[in-house]
């Protein structure tokens, strides 16, 4: 086997890599002399089958095997003789024409992680904005939480449904002129305004009084889960069975005891705790990206397309799910298309900070634990049907990738808060408002030039150092998608679309 790299240009390497049909003869020798005992064969006593037989019998499929075989050993030979770092899956070729008995031509193709110096961690430091709970805190959050428990009340049949109200509609749905298989249904009550069917179907229902019958015109969404709608124009005829008017809740020891808990003290005690775990929620994602934004603006170096054009297509997914469900469709892709380099620029960024943060964390020894991993399995494992769980389970096991993308964002965050213990941190006092204007502001700076320092000079890879296996790509928090709340994804088409969970209520203590 001889191997000769032809390119090395930046991030790229590629290699000639040539098997002889010699080697690939003698793999296959060694393969008969293996599967000899076992192979049976009328006229001949177990193990005792000549080798030219067997040649005759498996050859083909054999060979096929050796040639596979050493195809992978020598991608991997190369990778450990070039001291390489894939960024990537390697590309590997089998040259067109090749013939069983002839010499094998093999192309290698791959991109590499760049070499830059570990930032130092012992001069890092930030600035913390802590939000205190008020006692108008606590009020308005369980307002927030009453608001979730209303009641509705009929109201009069003159009365005319307007946002908030509750409207009891039959309806059967036609796309074409045609009613689909689940377009059809009985009593359902929608809540103007809730957003619990897809986009612009509530709307239609104010002004209607009970009794009214109205045929409403909508637009399923490009991701809509039912294949046969998505995208499709529909139309609704609707019946009003009542119009419901919400009814206020009194906030006293009464409502407290009917979540479940002792009373109103008790109802107060959790919800603060509840505020205060929000609020240090934002003061950690504004500490971070001020962490994440200081990352970004020491270091510049050329990250490998590939794993540029991955994120970036993660991103470009999620905006076009939300555009989907924007009232003008069409606009909010022009928008989209607009300020596409920006969301390159952001993968980009994203890219490079998380193999920041992957360099940090092998050079410090942080690391997921196997007990976290599996219970990042199991937790990821819930969102599917009781049946197929143990099937993702299994796949991820199996599959490296799908391992190395769930563990990404913990890894991120671990590597995060070892950064946070090492900084010299202080603290100031501000107002929630603040600290969600400052988030607010740093997701529109995100995209604009920074005037970065050059990245230190570059230094050989260690021999013992590991491809950055848990290199985690930097949600760095921006404009850019992943950061906005999730569209709502609508549900089975059995009806206009699927209604939301209530809200959890808080346990009680035990």
């Amino acid at each position: 086997m001889k191997t000769v790299e032809t390119k090395n240009e930046g991030l790229s390497r590629a290699y000639a890599m040539t098997i002889t049909a010699k080697d690939i003869d003698a793999a296959v020798d060694r393969e008969v002399k293996t599967i000899a005992p076992q192979i049976k064969m009328p006229g001949f006593r177990p193990g005792k089958v000549p080798a030219n037989l067997i040649r005759k019998m498996h050859g083909e499929s054999l060979a096929t095997d050796a040639l596979n075989k050493a195809i992978q050993e020598g991608v991997q030979k190369a990778i450990s003789d070039n001291k390489l770092r894939p960024a990537t899956q390697p590309t590997v070729e089998l040259a067109e024409g090749y013939e069983p008995g002839k010499d094998a031509e093999v192309s290698i193709a791959l991109e590499v992680l760049p070499e830059f110096d570990t930032p130092s961690v012992d001069d890092l430091a930030l600035e913390r904005l802590t939000v205190p709970v008020t006692d108008q805190d606590v009020d308005t959050a369980i307002e927030m939480l009453a608001a979730q428990q209303k009641s509705f009340e009929t109201a009069a049949k003159s009365y005319k449904a307007a946002k908030g109200d509750q409207v009891v509609i039959d309806f059967e749905g036609k796309v074409d002129g045609t009613p689909f298989e689940g377009g059809k249904g009985e009593g359902m009550a929608v809540e103007i305004g809730s957003g619990q069917l897809i986009p612009g179907f509530e709307d239609q229902l104010i002004g209607l009084k009970a009794n009214d019958s109205k045929t409403v015109k909508v637009t399923f969404p490009d991701d809509y889960n039912a294949e046969n709608l998505k995208g499709k124009k529909a139309e609704f005829d609707i019946t009003v069975g009542e119009v419901k008017k919400p009814q206020p809740i009194k906030v006293d020891e009464e409502f407290a005891k009917s979540l479940g808990l002792e009373g109103l003290d008790q109802l107060k005690e959790l919800m603060r705790g509840q505020v205060e775990q929000e609020h240090n929620g934002l003061t950690r994602t504004h500490m971070k990206r001020k962490l994440l934004d200081k990352l970004a603006s020491d270091y510049d170096f050329d990250v490998p397309p590939s794993m540029v054009e991955a994120e970036f297509d993660q991103i470009w997914q999620q905006l076009e799910h939300e555009a989907s469900h924007e009232e003008d469709p069409v606009a909010a892709r022009k928008e989209m298309e607009a300020d596409r380099d920006d969301y390159r620029r952001i993968a980009e960024r994203r890219v490079r900070l998380g193999l920041v943060l992957s360099q940090i964390g092998q050079t410090n020894g942080v690391e997921v634990s196997q007990q976290e991993m599996s219970r990042l399995i199991m937790q990821a494992a819930q969102q599917y049907r009781a049946e197929d769980r143990e099937r993702f389970v299994q796949y991820v096991q199996q599959d490296p990738m799908a391992a190395a993308q769930l563990r990404a964002p913990l890894y991120e965050d671990k590597v995060v808060d070892f950064l946070f213990a090492k900084a010299d941190i202080t603290d100031r006092e501000t107002t929630r408002e603040e600290v969600e204007a400052a988030i607010e502001a740093d997701e529109e700076s995100e995209t604009k030039p920074v005037a970065k320092k050059k990245t230190p000079a570059k230094k050989p890879a260690a021999k013992d150092k590991a491809p950055a296996k848990d290199k985690a790509p930097a949600k760095a928090k921006a404009k850019a998608p992943a950061d906005k709340p999730a569209a709502k994804k609508p549900a089975a088409a059995k009806k206009p679309a699927a209604k939301k969970a209530p809200a959890k209520k808080p346990a009680a203590k035990k």
